[in-house]
C-alpha cells in the first residue's frame, strides 16, 4: 500500500486580492449631510465614473505550494505584492479570490513590534503577544527566559517598551515570533534595521526553525541572506508569478530584470527622471563605481563608491548645496553626502560639467536602496521647488556583502565623509 503525500505548510490556489484606488474612509455623517451627498450623487452620477475609485489587483492568480520545513523566500521589486501576500498568509486581510490552505500555527513579524503596547512593559508585552499568537500562559512562560536572552533584553524587561531604542524593540519582537514556536513564521523585512551581529542570530534563528521541521516565509531585499536561509524562492512582478524555483536561479532571474537598476560604469541618463526645481541648472547623467574587480563595480558594505555627476547649467554658478543621498525601501534617508555640510561650494561653468563626488565607506547592510540627487543655492531656494535640480528617485542600487568582510551597516542616517573635485 503506498504511502500518502505528506501534508504541505501552506497551500494557495489561484489567490487574488483587489483594492479601489482613491477610496477614503469618511468620518460620521449627519442625517443631513448624508441626505445631500446622495443628492449630489444623483446630480452627478456618471461624471466622475472611472477617475476615483478604479479596482486594481496587487495579487492576481497566485497559486503554490510550500512543503513543512523550508525556508521560501519571496524576492520582486517594490510594488510587487509580496507584503500583500504575507498580509494574506497572517490573516491580516481576506484573498479576494481563490483559496488559501494553512497546515499548523502562523506566527508573524511584518513589522517592528507588531502588536506591541508601547505603555507596557516587555515582560507583558511577551505575554500579550504570546497570548495573540494563540499560545497558552504555561508555554510562554516555559519560553520567557530564552525570548528575553535572545533579544539581550534582559535589565529593561520591565520597562516600559516606549523607552526602547528602535534596535530592542527589533530584538524583542522578533524574539517572540520565532520563540513561540509557531508551524509557519512569515518575516518581512524587519531585519533591515538590525545591526550585522543581530541579522547573523536572526538569520541562524530561523535556520533552527526550519531543521525542527517548522516552515519559514522570508521577505527581503538582502538577496545575500535570501541565498543563505532560503532553499527555494518566489519571484513576484506586477502581482503575479513570475519565477518559483530553487533560490539561486530565481535570484538569477530577478537580478536579470531591470527594475531601474542599472549596472555600474555605466552612464544613467537622468532626462526622464521625475523632478521639480528651477531647471537653471541639472543633472543629466550619472555613473557609479566601488573601484572592486571581486564585485565588478557594484558597491559593498563599508566599501568606497565612487560618482560622476554630469551636470548642465545655462550659466556659471556657485552652488554651495551639491547632495546625493540613499533612502532604504521605506523612504528613510540613511547617507547624505552634501557640500554643505562640508563647507565646500561647487562652481559650474555655462554648458556640460563633471563632478566627481567620492564616499569613503557605505556602513549600510546589503540591500537596495534609492539615489537621489539634490542642487541648489540655499539662500536662493526656500523650498524644493526653488532648488536648482531635485531627483528624489533617480535609480537603485544593490549594496552587496564581500564575504572577506562582514557587514556592519546601520539604519539611522550616515552623514558619510566624502570627497568631491570638479574635473571640468
Amino acid at each position: 500500500m503506498s504511502t500518502p503525500p505528506a501534508r504541505p505548510a501552506l497551500r494557495l490556489t489561484g489567490v487574488g486580492k483587489q483594492y479601489r484606488r482613491g477610496l477614503r474612509r469618511e468620518g460620521y455623517q449627519t442625517l443631513r449631510e448624508v441626505v445631500t451627498a446622495r443628492v449630489r450623487a444623483l446630480a452627478t452620477r456618471g461624471a466622475r465614473r472611472g477617475q476615483d475609485g478604479a479596482l486594481f489587483w496587487a495579487l492576481q492568480d497566485v497559486s503554490m505550494e510550500v512543503p513543512r520545513g523550508s525556508a521560501l523566500g519571496l524576492v520582486g521589486p517594490n510594488g510587487a505584492g509580496k507584503s500583500t501576500l504575507l498580509k494574506i498568509l497572517s490573516r491580516v486581510t481576506e484573498p479576494t479570490a481563490g483559496q488559501v490552505q494553512l497546515y499548523g500555527r502562523v506566527g508573524s513579524l511584518l513589522e517592528i513590534g507588531t502588536g506591541f503596547h508601547p505603555e507596557l512593559t516587555g515582560r507583558e508585552n511577551v505575554l500579550l503577544n504570546g497570548a495573540i499568537l494563540g499560545m497558552k500562559r504555561a508555554e510562554i512562560l516555559t519560553n520567557f527566559d530564552a525570548i528575553v536572552a535572545f533579544a539581550e533584553v534582559e535589565p529593561f524587561i520591565d520597562t516600559p517598551v516606549k523607552h526602547y531604542s528602535s534596535g530592542m524593540y527589533l530584538r524583542l519582537a522578533f524574539s517572540v515570533a520565532a520563540h513561540l514556536e509557531p508551524e509557519i513564521l512569515l518575516v518581512d523585512e524587519v531585519l533591515a534595521v538590525g545591526d550585522a551581529a543581530f541579522q547573523k542570530r536572526c538569520l541562524g534563528k530561523m535556520n533552527d526553525v526550519t531543521r525542527e521541521g517548522r516552515t519559514v516565509i522570508f521577505v527581503s531585499h538582502n538577496l545575500d541572506a535570501i541565498r543563505r536561509l532560503c532553499s527555494h524562492a518566489v519571484l513576484l512582478e506586477h502581482g503575479q508569478v513570475a519565477a518559483f524555483g530553487e533560490t539561486a536561479d530565481v535570484v538569477s532571474q530577478y537580478l536579470s530584470r531591470d527594475y531601474n537598476r542599472p549596472e555600474p560604469r555605466t552612464r544613467i541618463d537622468l532626462s526622464a527622471a521625475a523632478r521639480t526645481g528651477t531647471g537653471a541648472a541639472r543633472f543629466t547623467t550619472v555613473s557609479y563605481d566601488s573601484a572592486s574587480v571581486e564585485t565588478e563595480g557594484r558597491p559593498y558594505s563599508d566599501g568606497p563608491l565612487e560618482f560622476v555627476l554630469e551636470i548642465e547649467s545655462d550659466a556659471p554658478r556657485r552652488v554651495r548645496s551639491l547632495a546625493l543621498f540613499l533612502t532604504e525601501q521605506y523612504g528613510t534617508k540613511v547617507l547624505n553626502a552634501d557640500t554643505l555640510h562640508v563647507d565646500r561650494s561647487v562652481f559650474l561653468r555655462q554648458g556640460r560639467n563633471l563632478i566627481k563626488l567620492r564616499v569613503h565607506a557605505l556602513h549600510l547592510t546589503p540591500g537596495l536602496y534609492r539615489l537621489g540627487l539634490w542642487l541648489a543655492d540655499p539662500v536662493q531656494a526656500q523650498s524644493v521647488s526653488g532648488a536648482y535640480d531635485y531627483v528624489e528617485s533617480a535609480f537603485e542600487i544593490e549594496v552587496g556583502r564581500l564575504e572577506s568582510a562582514p557587514a556592519s551597516g546601520t539604519g539611522a542616517l550616515v552623514t558619510c565623509r566624502f570627497d568631491v573635485e570638479e574635473l571640468f
